[in-house]
């Protein structure tokens, strides 16, 4: 008798604990199959780090293959789920198509950035949810700074100096405050002309920055980016972008070269394509994370609108601390539809969150305790290193390296400023040369769930004899 077949697409913060609980849970009572366009997963809150130079890249990823042995990883990025005929189409990294048949279906697809339809942005402004923009914002950076050195008028220096990041949640304060440190370190070992020092604005349309810390700690961030030098501007956001800048919607225009947007996210796409009920762009499953009317179907993290059981009438936030015990939750009555222990339905506690700012400084309220300071510093990182799955030793070792030793302040070039766009499906995935040339900026992929088969190609591979270019969950 063959064994029950469970497919799990995607292996974000959801996908990865289903994966890995399922393969203690289930062991060799079901064939696990895990569908990611990567072969690792990535721990996004420390993703601020790689872009400001403080962490190598590898440092946050951790091999899928090597820590959940009791699964098969199919490197694919799914295209189309034929869900009467139970099969998830993919497209593998060199192009191929494949199908995936399965007895479980658990959509862990994650999110992508979030768009909004300001003039400009879309062409102007990269995202912050995946390895290739963080590299490419490091080398982006960097780059800014070594033309700035070099150029003679005055204002084209200040606009390479100028740096400007929409959204002051958690994703977007830290990157303007590492960012701060990054460049100012770089600046001190290589001073600008006539002492220009690198500007960071975060902008954003609420009161105060991180409102979900509360008042104090909220204050207490804004006042620590604003001693640094970045310039915080609450109540504020981009009425449009060009080449050369920014216009605000308080009618500042703003000379500079880098937009980074980091407003939020939603849900992959992939979502949309199952024509499924769906609350707000997330698939909807009940407290036990499966989709009404498909009881072999299992969706949770930020593909899925998990009813609050703490707040009846709303749905679980799109962070990584809520997709990370879903994924337990979910690999639990997945085994239990499969005859294998008992189901439960998904009740959270909220353990806080954390925000590191760079050095020594940082905010959190872990299980409410409200801290700031070097005492948040040691919480904030002492909460990654547990919950990391892996490379726990390397990241202590490349912060202790960092309170040491200068940064490495170079461009390596890998990843390009079209190959990285914001209105990507695929965020993990640099864009490769050549889509988009007939008018579709995303032919493949969106081509393919058209037709019923794979996603788009891959960027990072080699194609026809020549290697090609490319709510938050950011807290815990």
């Amino acid at each position: 008798m063959s064994r029950p077949r469970i497919v799990i697409v995607g292996a974000g913060f959801a996908g990865y604990r289903t994966a890995r609980e399922l393969s203690r849970a289930a062991r060799d009572k079901a064939e696990i199959t895990l569908l990611n366009p990567t072969d690792h997963f990535l721990y996004l809150p420390l993703l601020p780090q790689v872009a400001a130079g403080l962490l190598e890249p590898r440092r946050v990823t951790v091999s899928l293959s090597g820590t959940l042995p009791r699964v098969r990883l199919v490197l694919g990025e799914a295209g189309h789920v034929d869900l009467d005929g139970r099969t998830v189409h993919y497209t593998d990294p060199e192009g191929g198509a494949g199908t995936l048949e399965y007895d479980r279906l658990v959509v862990a697809a994650g999110s992508v950035n979030k768009l909004l339809p300001v003039p400009g942005v879309a062409e102007h402004a990269h995202g912050f949810r995946g390895l290739p923009e963080a590299l490419y914002l490091r080398d982006h950076v960097t780059r800014q700074l070594e033309l700035a050195a070099s150029c003679e008028d005055p204002a084209t220096r200040a606009a390479r100096c100028t740096f400007v990041v929409v959204g002051a949640g958690y994703t977007g304060t830290e990157v303007a405050a590492h960012g701060q440190l990054f460049t100012d370190a770089q600046v001190r070992r290589h001073p600008l002309r006539e002492s220009l020092r690198p500007r960071w604005l975060l902008l954003d349309v609420a009161p105060r920055v991180l409102p979900e810390l509360g008042e104090r700690l909220s204050r207490t961030v804004g006042r620590v980016l604003r001693q640094r030098g970045v310039d915080v501007r609450m109540g504020t956001s981009v009425k449009e972008a060009t080449h050369g800048g920014v216009l605000l919607t308080d009618g500042e225009y703003v000379e500079t070269r880098t937009l980074v947007w980091c407003v939020g996210v939603r849900p992959d796409p992939l979502v949309a394509s199952l024509e499924l009920p769906m609350e707000r762009g997330r698939l909807l499953v009940d407290p036990h994370l499966q989709v009404p009317g498909r009881p072999e179907v299992f969706a949770c993290g930020d593909a899925a609108a998990v009813p609050d059981l703490e707040k009846p009438g709303e749905y679980t936030p799109m962070t990584a601390q809520h997709a990370w015990r879903q994924g337990k939750v979910c690999a639990r009555n997945v085994a239990a539809s499969l005859g294998a222990g008992e189901r439960q339905a998904y009740r959270h506690r909220d353990l806080g969150f954390v925000v590191d700012l760079g050095g020594a400084k940082a905010a959190a309220n872990p299980l409410g305790f409200a801290m700031s300071g070097p005492l948040a510093g040691a919480v904030t990182r002492g909460y990654h290193l547990a919950a990391m799955p892996g490379n726990r030793v390397r990241v202590a070792a490349d912060w202790l390296l960092d309170a040491v030793l200068p940064r490495q302040a170079v461009q390596l070039g890998l990843v390009r400023s079209w190959s990285v766009p914001l209105d990507t499906d695929s965020p993990e995935l640099p864009r490769v040369s050549g889509e988009g040339e007939s008018g579709d900026r995303e032919p493949g992929r969106r081509a393919a769930r058209k037709r019923g088969t794979g996603g788009r190609p891959y960027g990072g591979h080699q194609e026809a004899g020549r290697v090609r270019e490319r709510e938050e969950p950011a807290g815990p």
